[in-house]
């Protein structure tokens, strides 16, 4: 949390974020009593934190292979940069792709990628391979989440 120290956010709101990153649908007055504020307090400053754009959505985690899905990469894609945000544009339509960035790193792309089985993840990789303006596909294959 040190990038919102110049946002105006006092500790309890750090202490709030941090409890809501934990657990979005701990109730108000758990995080009140936490806290040591009222309920009240707890859901002015969330409604000041969503306002901010600190908080943007509250989602869900969710583990891909008990979903079906036992194949799961971190894929780097290399491309020419006049192609750049055409493929932008078409990965991010693909369902198998669970999140996607434009990088300053070894890729000009990282994808997270959630195949069900190796030979579809492979076939995935190749179809990104073969898209117009893609240099190179580098997947990094998960074989265990330690931290999320």
């Amino acid at each position: 949390m040190r990038g919102a120290r110049g946002m105006g956010l006092d500790d309890k709101d750090r202490r709030l974020i941090e409890m809501l990153m934990e657990n979005a649908r701990t109730p108000y007055t758990e995080l009140a009593e936490r806290l040591g504020i009222s309920d009240v307090a707890v859901i002015n400053r969330v409604r000041k934190l969503e306002r901010m754009g600190l908080i943007k959505r509250y989602t869900i985690l969710v583990d891909p292979g008990k979903l079906g899905y036992k194949a799961v990469s971190y894929t780097g894609v290399d491309v020419e940069p006049e192609h750049l945000f055409d493929i932008i544009a078409s990965l991010k339509d693909k369902g198998y792709v669970r999140m996607l960035a434009i990088t300053s790193g070894d890729h000009s792309i990282m994808a997270l990628i959630w195949a069900s089985n190796g030979e579809e993840l492979a076939k995935i990789h190749d179809e990104i391979s073969r898209m117009p303006g893609v240099k190179r596909v580098c997947p990094a294959i998960i074989l265990e989440m330690v931290k999320e």
